[in-house]
């Protein structure tokens, strides 16, 4: 008999089975696709950014309203603890000037390869293509290439992902059959999401374009950073930065100069021809791109040259909400924090963990993603081994 079973290999599956691993324990990981973490593989096309090489205070705040219940979470691995685990898989890490830190060679498939090798050396054993289908008494359901399988594990770890992302995996089907069993599921949102805009016809050669720098502002959240128009509406790292504000109702304000006053504005207007176009005045005043001009007027239609500066600095943008689940990052909701003690045991099924993003927690994306994935698959690691030594 296998003393655990991780159900899904992402990072947060992988690290609970390497920290079982350690302790001395049989280790089984099962995922219901071909091969192990598609979506950590996605998340490294544009550069793996593995954690935030800033103090911890500024780091946990990132989480938002998260952040108190992950705090001992992510301290138990923190930035150091990430940085010295790449090392160790060989993908040295530099930190980039934003304080991003990055494995040197920016992908996330030679640190997967090296980790699965080590995994194996510590005699892990890996099935694919096996697909949880819930319990049956104590076992464990899954179907196979091969047909109905039952496990009876001493400890179970899932880490089944969101609801974002279907075709890598992370569908959110297992919240029904956990709903059936008693155990609090918040309901999925989407997180780190573009938004949904009716464009005018004049926006069409922009879309594709990236607009920087801005400053985006909803409620008391503030962010430098850039977006980009896309045929459906808005998307980008400063549009993710703030879509939880956004997606829970707040306005979005674009200041489109951020390193210049409004007087400076003003005054760069006031040199300007009265009878100039809109379109001049934004370009040369201003030196607005056409993109960046285009992007101002859309939301700006019909206001008087005397407002179009304080506009410029806290410009109210309308949308139709977020684009569907599936096109998000990521996903809040999940299993309720209510529903999990502190070694994020189930409080109704003993012996049976939860991490990763299946938890009901959301981050901006990026190294606050992937650290806190690590994070509680360590954690929930850790209980399962604090549960099978004295089981």
């Amino acid at each position: 008999m296998t003393d655990a079973v991780i159900i899904g290999a992402g990072p947060a599956g992988l690290m609970a089975a390497e920290t079982i691993a350690d302790a001395g324990f049989s280790v089984l990981v099962a995922d219901a696709k071909p091969t192990f973490g598609r979506k950590f593989l996605m998340a490294g096309k544009s550069g793996l950014n593995l954690t935030m090489n800033e103090p911890f205070e500024k780091f946990i705040s990132a989480y938002g309203a998260d952040a108190d219940w992950l705090r001992p979470i992510i301290t138990d691995f923190d930035l150091n603890n990430v940085i010295k685990f790449s090392n160790a898989l060989g993908a040295e890490v530099f930190t980039g000037s934003s304080g991003r830190v990055f494995p040197k060679a920016m992908k996330a498939s030679p640190m997967l390869r090296a980790w699965l090798a080590r995994l194996a050396a510590k005699d892990v054993t890996f099935q694919t293509n096996w697909t949880w289908t819930g319990w049956n008494g104590d076992q464990l359901q899954f179907n196979t290439p091969v047909g109905t399988e039952h496990i009876s594990p001493r400890a179970t770890v899932f880490a089944l992902g969101g609801a974002s992302w279907a075709r890598l995996g992370s569908t959110g089907q297992w919240a029904e059959i956990f709903d059936s069993a008693g155990i609090e599921i918040a309901p999925f949102l989407p997180a780190n999401m573009g938004f949904v805009v009716n464009w005018s016809k004049h926006m069409e050669p922009h879309f594709g374009q990236p607009i920087k720098p801005l400053r985006l502002s909803v409620g008391d959240q503030s962010v430098l950073g850039e977006i980009v128009i896309s045929r459906t509406g808005l998307e980008g790292g400063g549009i993710y930065a703030v879509s939880r504000a956004m997606r829970d109702g707040g306005e979005l304000l674009l200041d489109f100069c951020p390193d210049v006053s409004i007087e400076t504005l003003q005054a760069r207007l006031q040199k300007q021809p009265s009878k100039a176009s809109r379109s001049s005045l934004l370009r040369k005043a201003w030196s607005l791109s056409p993109a960046k001009s285009a992007l101002f007027n859309e939301f700006a239609k019909g206001a008087p040259r005397d407002q179009i500066a304080s506009l410029a600095k806290a410009l109210p943008i309308t949308h139709n909400g977020p684009r569907p689940m599936d096109e998000a990052i990521s996903s809040a909701g999940g299993v309720a924090k209510s529903a999990l003690a502190n070694d994020l045991m189930l409080q109704k099924k003993q012996g049976v963990f939860c991490a990763g993003e299946m938890l009901d927690w959301e981050a901006p994306t990026g190294g606050y993603l992937i650290t806190a994935c690590l994070a509680t698959g360590y954690v929930a690691g850790k209980g399962a081994v604090g549960y099978l030594s004295r089981a």
